[in-house]
């Protein structure tokens, strides 16, 4: 046991680290690519496209000005 605690405990520990170390980065890679994947998302909505229903409002205002002329 007193061989297992000189030897295995301090690579038990650097293994431990290491594994932390792995997650600690691969989550943060993945946070930043649903980021990156977020920001290309909303800058394609950024691109104004008008609604139907705002088309048949100017339509409409467009014809009630053409009427009262």
């Amino acid at each position: 046991m007193d061989g297992f605690q000189q030897i295995g405990l301090p690579i038990l520990g650097i293994v431990a680290a290491a594994a932390v170390t792995f997650y600690a980065v691969s989550f943060a890679e993945i946070r930043e690519k649903s980021f990156r994947d977020y920001e290309e998302s909303e800058a394609e909505k950024e691109v104004y496209k008008p609604s139907p229903s705002s088309r048949e409002r100017r339509a409409r205002r467009k014809a009630e000005k053409e009427s009262k002329s």
